[in-house]
């Protein structure tokens, strides 16, 4: 039922400037340093303790933006593939050493996909070219997923370039683990919508049905990826928050803008609208 609470993704060093109204209304919250090489390359143990010491008293629930630069989950160079598993697996070590409970990862779908697949399809006992790409995930993620369920995180794969929702519904399905769960990012689906032929937003929400655990919420104008505040662009909201408002549960809801400053304002605009608080 409207409105929906929801929260931010944001930078270790940007939680100071909104520790208080996470920690008031218990909000989501993602935490997105993992996403850089260098952390986790580096001492990421000293930015989970800076995590935790600004987030004394956060009981809101958690997650991270995993790894994803030059990361393809389907890599498929036999040299490559082992250096981007460990990577994955780092990351879920820094979740579950962070007490997140989720991770997002990037969709491994891109356009050429879409227009391809139907030209490569199963030949006898040669795999289609999406089964091809379902077992590279599959085989890439294999240590990671296994550790997600050891310590309780749940890996959800972002849309990226996905034009048809269904293609990372049957990817997440197929790891037959809870483990492995959806994300959506507004801005994402709404580029795909109006670039190249996606449905609007609100069908990747309700196609992903029961299996939507996360979503980055962010205004676009159809072109780029822009991480506006709701209200800035031709995201249409109203739209979004019904449909998941009509989910059997609730994902976690974080803004994802460009500038953390924009919160208030995103803020003010979903709560004029009565779609969130």
């Amino acid at each position: 039922m409207l409105p929906l609470k929801i929260g931010a993704a944001l930078m270790v060093a940007d939680l100071p400037a909104h520790r208080d109204w996470l920690i008031e209304g218990q909000r989501d919250l993602e935490v997105q340093d993992f996403l850089r090489p260098d952390v986790l390359l580096g001492d990421w143990r000293a930015v989970v303790a800076e995590a935790k010491r600004l987030l004394d008293g956060f009981e809101g629930r958690l997650g991270i933006h995993g790894p994803f630069y030059d990361l393809a989950l389907d890599t498929a160079d036999p040299e490559i593939a082992p250096i981007v598993a460990r990577r994955y697996v780092t990351a879920v070590e820094a979740a579950a050493s962070l007490g997140a409970t989720q991770m997002v990862i990037h969709s491994p779908f891109t356009t050429w996909d879409w227009f391809n697949f139907g030209d490569h399809p199963r030949r006898g006992n040669t795999p289609s070219a999406q089964e091809a790409k379902t077992a590279r995930v599959h085989a890439l993620l294999r240590d990671a997923v296994a550790l997600a369920e050891a310590h309780g995180v749940t890996l959800v794969i972002e849309n990226i370039e996905d034009i048809a929702p269904g293609y990372r519904r049957d990817l997440a399905q197929s790891f037959a683990s809870d483990a492995v769960r959806l994300s959506i990012d507004t801005g994402h689906a709404h580029y795909a919508h109006h670039a190249t032929g996606a449905p609007p937003v609100d069908y990747f929400i309700t196609d992903a049905g029961p299996l939507l655990a996360h979503v980055h919420l962010q205004d676009a104008d159809g072109f780029a990826d822009r991480h506006w505040p709701p209200g800035r662009g031709t995201v249409n909201w109203h739209a979004i928050f019904r449909a998941i408002a009509a989910l059997p549960q609730r994902p976690h809801l974080v803004l994802e803008l460009r500038d953390p400053a924009d919160i208030p304002a995103a803020m003010a605009y979903l709560e004029r609208e009565g779609l969130a608080h």
